[in-house]
């Protein structure tokens, strides 16, 4: 993994503190853990405060939290750099995640770096509207429906450079936008519909049973027990003088 760092100075606010709200629900989230143990509310902390900073994590919301949690400055900032859920620098309002792993460039992924580069940018880079910024991360967990990208909460999927530029565009200028498939599949059923169980034979509209169905009045019998077993019948001891067996007895 690279090292990831925080954003420069000039890019860093001159404070943070959560809102009435976010402060509150922090909280909840640290009265959770018992004495001694409120570093453990450090990851949901960080994400309200990512929320609250609009998508990425200053300086400063890592000190807020780490004071909030009586931890160490450096022992956040570990945790803040470490996990790639946490962006260090701003993004854009929309900001893409783009799928760079096996099954999503199997399918194309390559060509949709190419439409955030001409659309966007650089990685990292914000548009100067404020509008959008991209990055590539590892697989997001919709390698059914690959290539996709993550934007936001919202996943986007059966990408194409066309529909992707497409997208891209629509945000950028407001317009609404449908999530999930982009090519009209239904959740991961397969392209063009069910290929699959098409041609079921008629089935009877009265079956004829093969015993009489119990009454509601008639005990349902239970089955035999699956561990009963017939238990096996001993061979009798060698010199057994037991009946069909010859035996010499010494006098």
């Amino acid at each position: 993994m690279s090292v990831r760092r925080l954003a420069p100075a000039d890019q860093q606010p001159k404070e943070f503190a959560f809102t009435g709200d976010n402060l509150d629900w922090a909280k909840g989230q640290i009265a959770k853990y018992p004495e001694g143990r409120q570093a453990s509310a450090v990851i949901p902390l960080l994400w309200r405060a990512q929320e609250q900073a609009g998508g990425w994590v200053p300086q400063k919301a890592i000190e807020h939290v780490a004071d909030l949690l009586g931890m160490a400055y450096i022992r956040v900032l570990e945790v803040a750099t470490f996990y790639t859920m946490f962006n260090l620098e701003p993004v854009g309002k929309h900001h893409v995640q783009l799928c760079g792993t096996t099954p999503c460039v199997l399918r194309g992924a390559d060509a949709l770096k190419k439409v955030c580069k001409e659309k966007i940018g650089e990685e990292h880079h914000v548009t100067a509207d404020g509008k959008l910024s991209w990055t590539e991360v590892e697989c997001l967990g919709a390698c059914v429906n690959a290539p996709m990208a993550q934007i936001g909460y919202d996943y986007y999927e059966d990408l194409t450079p066309e529909n992707f530029a497409k997208l891209l565009d629509d945000l950028a200028a407001g317009r609404q936008v449908a999530t999930g498939s982009q090519i009209g599949r239904q959740c991961s059923a397969p392209e063009g519909g069910p290929t699959t169980l098409t041609d079921l034979p008629e089935r009877p509209s009265t079956p004829t049973p093969k015993e009489p169905a119990l009454a509601d009045t008639e005990p349902k019998r239970p089955g035999e027990a699956a561990n009963v077993r017939e238990e096996g019948t001993p061979k009798p001891p060698v010199g057994d003088a037991s009946e069909g067996s010859k035996t010499t007895r010494r006098e």
